[in-house]
């Protein structure tokens, strides 16, 4: 396993670009990084923090997650709100997105991510959960499925008909039937998680799944098409999630933070290793813009 970079407080969001290399993003202390093969780190963006997920964008920039699900072009244009959060009706942003074969989007939302003390009841309240949205092409959003508790990973079989989904505050990957226009089937339990709490995923050609288990001890836990543990890679630090680069996508990036997010530590950083088989590549976002 080689160390690629360091020093950030928490790292997300991984997403791997022919031309700039690994994109991410370092939640706690802001900024979007591109790490290209050369191994130089060039800033793309700067100060926005919270971004858990990111995509491409086929009109050349990004496509990110946190306060609001937003465009952001390479070339510094103005940032486009695609999706926003409704307060109100208990959405505080989005974590984890990903996109089908179509470009379309879909995008975890977060109710509250920790369980905190009611005061009143002088007890434990769980935390609020929130939903999957898809973003069509066209632009309009609609919730695909209910109930997540804390919105994780996403990623898609080889067929592209099943959709993985991490729920991290319920240790478990579901999985759902995708429909042909996007919507999906019944929520069905496709791991729960014995080390570590689920986190990114990705899926290579051969239907495995590759998963990110933060926590101590944890690291990237390799299931196949069944949902069983076939193996463990151990990393240095608390793993938030994966992704398959280089020119043959056989390259395992996997992307680390520091465990005390309350304190001003910057142990997060970038893995490598190399894998016998490639990640399935992850078709460009092609929702449409107004800028």
């Amino acid at each position: 396993m080689e160390k690629l970079a360091d020093g950030y407080g928490l790292i997300e969001g991984p997403v791997w670009d022919d031309e700039r290399g690994l994109i991410f993003s370092d939640v706690v202390f802001g900024g979007v990084f591109a790490l290209n093969k050369s191994g130089a780190i060039t800033q793309i963006f700067e100060h926005r923090k919270g971004i858990g997920g990111m995509a491409i964008h086929e009109a050349g920039g990004l496509v990110v997650s946190g306060r609001n699900i937003a465009f952001k072009p390479f070339d510094g244009g103005d940032t486009q709100i695609i999706l926003d959060r409704n307060e109100a009706e208990g959405n505080l942003g989005y974590n984890d997105i990903t996109t089908d074969a179509a470009g379309r989007i879909y995008a975890g939302s977060l109710g509250t991510s920790t369980v905190f003390e009611d005061v009143s009841s002088q007890g434990k309240r769980e935390p609020q959960p929130g939903d999957l949205y898809l973003i069509d092409l066209d632009g309009s959003a609609r919730v695909v499925a209910r109930d997540v508790q804390l919105t994780n990973g996403l990623g898609f079989s080889p067929d592209r008909k099943v959709l993985y989904h991490s729920d991290s505050g319920r240790k478990s990957v579901f999985c759902y039937q995708v429909n042909d226009d996007g919507s999906l089937g019944e929520k069905q339990l496709f791991v729960k998680a014995e080390t570590g709490t689920p986190d990114g995923l990705v899926i290579s050609e051969d239907g495995r799944l590759w998963l990110a288990q933060a926590g101590r001890n944890a690291g990237v836990g390799v299931y196949d098409e069944r949902g069983k543990l076939t193996k463990l890679i151990k990393t240095e630090g608390m793993c938030t999630s994966v992704c398959f680069g280089g020119s043959d996508r056989k390259s395992l990036y996997m992307v680390t933070g520091s465990e005390d997010l309350g304190s001003d530590q910057r142990h997060g950083g970038v893995y490598k290793i190399s894998v016998d088989v490639a990640g399935l590549p992850v078709a460009p976002a092609r929702i449409k813009l107004t800028v």
